[in-house]
């Protein structure tokens, strides 16, 4: 028996993509050139050309607080607005938004007008509770449309959201709230998950009521989306239906600019090795990063291509990758609620081939669990010529223009800042 201990984790196969993909890729090697020779230069560059700026910036980098990193300090912008309101003004409010997939079967296809509707309307309702800029909103949703709504409703007032994952216990929801003291909490009865209705209220209501700790005490509304139609308790006074609120607000709501630097929000780390941790992300570095590397990393062309990250909102990645990103971009993208083997193992290859999906990025685990099953499961739900294809969360980097297909999003979102210099956490 040989003493040597084999092991199979390098890869140093390379893909090149074909001359006609790479001559339409968004990127290029110039990228690289650029930022080299002057690299606060090139990301003032990307802030303006990727984003609207209702106060000019003058100054790029501040580090003089080192290891916090200021970017833009001096400019003010909406987020709302870069993701939703400029998008209609330029004429393209009838572009899909979003294409909804509902684990049932259910769908809506919602435009960038319908989006920016609905997310004045809820701003509105932010605000006849009391929440403006400054205040946390924690959101504890499934995959649906008003999970997108309620963050950029957030973004729109200034408010901090702080997405939980739909799947976390009542527990690590009360954890999370208390830490950021939220006002409100954005839930919905229930969703659904592979194949029946996942309970999320009554989750909820166990974590503000007193279970040896205390009641919680920031909390003063829950807003409850109708999904699931399971039973629910109600707190009258405390308790309001998401749609009754949309009922009563205005419909018209003004963007307002806020500093580069106002907390957009925060996400805690999963807390499997202590105390879940809590990072700030900011506003306009944070969506100069997401906007740039949707562009560049996943080469997104937002008047042909059909986009589809599976990352659940929960996650940072899909706030990047699912939410601000796309959207900033005026992309069209799909948003599905459940499980990829609910009803059957063919799902995510019926909804790319019902939609047209042309940018599947997905995690390496999908990629392992397609590969286990075998190509027979997708080619029995879709044809080959659909021009599919997918990039996963690996740790390689993406080189822009090339078309390499893995690109390291989980990291870039994280860590990354518009210059490279890793942003510390913040709490």
């Amino acid at each position: 028996m040989s003493s040597q201990i084999d092991h199979l984790l390098d890869e140093d196969r390379e893909f090149p993509p074909s001359a006609e993909f790479a001559a339409q890729a968004n990127g290029s090697a110039e990228l690289y050139e650029r930022a080299g020779a002057d690299r606060e230069g090139f990301w003032a560059d990307q802030a303006r050309e990727l984003l609207h700026w209702h106060k000019p910036f003058t100054q790029v980098l501040d580090w003089s607080n080192a290891p916090f990193a200021k970017w833009f300090d001096d400019g003010e912008l909406s987020v709302a607005y870069n993701c939703l309101d400029r998008h209609v003004e330029a004429g393209n409010g009838d572009r899909v938004a979003l294409l909804f997939e509902g684990e049932p079967g259910d769908s809506r296809r919602i435009t960038y007008a319908e989006l920016t509707a609905e997310v004045k309307r809820a701003a509105n309702a932010l605000e006849q509770l009391g929440i403006g800029q400054g205040d946390r909103v924690a959101i504890y949703l499934p995959m649906i449309p008003e999970a997108v709504v309620a963050m950029l409703a957030c973004a729109r007032v200034g408010a901090i959201h702080s997405v939980v994952f739909g799947g976390f216990s009542a527990d690590s929801l009360r954890s999370r709230v208390d830490d950021a003291a939220a006002r409100l909490v954005i839930t919905a009865d229930g969703g659904y998950r592979k194949g029946k209705v996942s309970p999320l209220k009554p989750a909820v209501d166990m974590a503000l009521a007193d279970r040896g700790a205390g009641v919680q005490e920031t909390v003063e509304h829950v807003v409850v989306v109708r999904r699931g139609e399971n039973d629910v308790e109600w707190t009258d006074g405390r308790d309001l239906w998401w749609h009754d609120l949309m009922e009563q607000a205005a419909p018209e709501h003004e963007a307002k600019p806020f500093p580069a630097e106002n907390p957009l929000y925060i996400l805690y780390t999963s807390g499997t090795t202590g105390k879940p941790k809590g990072v700030i992300h900011t506003s306009g570095g944070y969506l100069t990063q997401a906007a740039f590397t949707n562009r560049y990393a996943l080469d997104i062309h937002p008047e042909t291509d059909v986009f589809w990250c599976t990352a659940d909102i929960g996650w940072v990645t899909g706030h990047t990758y699912v939410v601000y990103g796309p959207l900033a971009l005026g992309a069209t993208q799909v948003m599905y609620e459940g499980t990829p083997e609910t009803p059957h193992p063919g799902r995510w290859w019926e909804i790319v081939q019902k939609y047209g999906v042309s940018i599947l990025y997905t995690a390496p685990t999908a990629i392992r669990s397609f590969m286990k099953q075998g190509r027979q499961i997708r080619s029995s739900s879709i044809c080959p010529a659909s021009g599919c294809w997918g990039r996963s969360a690996s740790r390689s980097t993406p080189r822009p223009g090339s078309g390499t297909a893995t690109s390291s999003a989980a990291a870039t979102s994280r860590s990354s800042t518009p210059g490279g210099r890793p942003r510390p956490e913040r709490r």
